[in-house]
């Protein structure tokens, strides 16, 4: 059932443009939300990891990735190969697109020593796929800040500090 203002408030359904008349304030609003909810989402997508483009291939820069988280005591606990499951599930093609699972397990210990259902922020993840350009690459890393910032304690930012820094001299080695 739809609620239509009254025909004695001016509504006239023939109306070709539905921002004006009595509830033009509600579409208004409407149109408000939607924009600051897509900024929002804008803003997300640009602020919630760090990134690196590389002109090298996915298999090199999945290669060097690893050495480098290596050197700052990550290890990878998971892998998820995007490219093969979409195939396997969906029999679709998609560009070469790596999930990695990193832990440093000292950092990680202190994390679940503060707190023990932060393993469900757990492990750092790290991406690397095909870039847009032939013969590129993006490593991506989901920013430890953002990451451990929804736990909303400020007893573990420092943890977060940390492996933001491990992770900028990983980027930065690559």
């Amino acid at each position: 059932m739809t609620h239509a203002p009254p025909r004695s408030q001016g509504f006239d359904p023939t109306n070709p443009d539905p921002g004006t008349g009595p509830w033009s304030h509600r579409a208004a609003a409407a149109t408000e939300r939607s924009t600051t909810r897509s900024n929002l989402m804008e803003t997300a997508h640009r602020d919630y990891g760090l990134k690196k483009t590389l002109p090298i291939t996915p298999e090199e820069a999945d290669l060097r990735v690893r050495d480098e988280l290596q050197k700052e005591g990550f290890g990878i606990l998971t892998e998820i190969d995007v490219k093969a499951t979409l195939k396997k599930k969906l029999d679709v093609d998609f560009r070469p697109y790596k999930i990695l699972g990193a832990c440093n397990p000292a950092l990680a210990h202190q994390a679940l020593n503060a707190e023990m259902d932060i393993g469900l922020l757990l492990p750092c993840n790290v991406i690397v796929y095909e870039g847009g350009e032939p013969g590129t690459s993006v490593v991506g890393i989901l920013d430890p800040k953002v990451q451990l910032g929804v736990s909303g304690r400020d007893d573990i930012g420092h943890l977060a500090e940390e492996v933001r820094s491990r992770m900028e001299r990983v980027l930065e080695a690559l």
